[in-house]
């Protein structure tokens, strides 16, 4: 008789440890000493688009003087672009163009990069904003600063803070469409007026101007980049380039000019309002 209690109380000690062992494995995620972590959302975008048909003919047309009166298969050749290296299509991809006109030669380069985090703390987003701030540093602006301080502006009087830094670093996308960088500044009023061919203030106006500067109502933050140079004895060379972000990737827009003639300037005011409007058909084009 002494057999049958001591087999229950086995039984109870049994239950009992079942027990604690469940509440154990049910509840120790929900304590505050081991909280859960949510991974942080993806990127809106998982690939990208194919570059070289990613500008109508129509704007291209507008953007190449001259390469619609090129015979057939070179007039093809010239809009089809030329596809730039690149390992993982849906990392990065880009596609350039460039006509000869008897006045000016232009050129046009559209770069995407998709940007993707592999730090589950840290979003798709927030990465390619990484991203795209240093190139807006590099271009010697900040969409956070506010204009340099008066001291700053004194030092030189008529130079400001972003013409310095843009003159200490190249195009933050790389080489222009035709392979060169600029040193000049881009906002220098004094400089620009010094480097016009033997006729002070005749190209130095425009370029006053049209200082780089962050842009508005494009994409999630933009800046552009406007590069004026004059190389030695040959002619002038402009380029401009917008770079902007939307959700995880950045794209670079390059356009520039190089006259046929010494005494030609290129118009930095077309170039820019171009370079723009492409870039808004990209961005327009990647939120559809």
């Amino acid at each position: 008789m002494a057999y049958v209690p001591g087999v229950a109380l086995l039984a109870a000690l049994v239950v009992g440890c079942s027990a604690g062992a469940d509440g154990n494995a049910n509840g120790a995620d929900s304590k505050a000493g081991s909280p859960t972590v949510t991974p942080a959302p993806p990127g809106k975008y998982l690939t990208l688009p194919a570059p070289c048909r990613a500008v109508p003919r129509s704007t291209l047309k507008d953007l190449l003087p001259g390469a619609a009166e090129l015979p057939g298969d070179q007039q093809d050749k010239v809009f089809r672009g030329s596809a730039a290296v690149t390992y993982d299509t849906d990392r990065k991809v880009g596609c350039s163009w460039k006509s000869d006109a008897p006045s000016a030669t232009r050129s046009l380069s559209i770069d995407f990069e998709r940007v993707v985090s592999y730090d589950p703390a840290v979003s798709d987003d927030d990465r390619a904003d990484t991203v795209y701030a240093k190139k807006e540093k590099a271009a010697g602006l900040s969409s956070s600063a506010t204009p340099g301080p008066p001291e700053e502006k004194d030092k030189k009087g008529e130079e400001s803070e972003g013409s310095e830094e843009s003159g200490k670093t190249e195009d933050p996308a790389g080489a222009d469409a035709t392979g060169s960088t600029d040193p000049s500044p881009s906002g220098s009023s004094s400089e620009s007026g010094q480097d016009t061919d033997g006729a002070p203030g005749s190209s130095s106006s425009p370029e006053e101007a049209l200082p780089s500067r962050i842009l508005d109502n494009l994409g999630d933050a933009a800046f552009l980049q406007d590069l004026p140079k004059r190389a030695g004895s040959t002619a002038q060379h402009h380029s401009v380039s917008v770079v902007f972000r939307t959700s995880n990737v950045v794209v670079t827009v390059r356009y520039a000019e190089q006259p046929a003639l010494i005494t030609q300037v290129p118009d930095g005011r077309e170039l820019q309002e171009k370079a723009q409007a492409l870039a808004r058909k990209l961005a327009e084009a990647l939120s559809e």
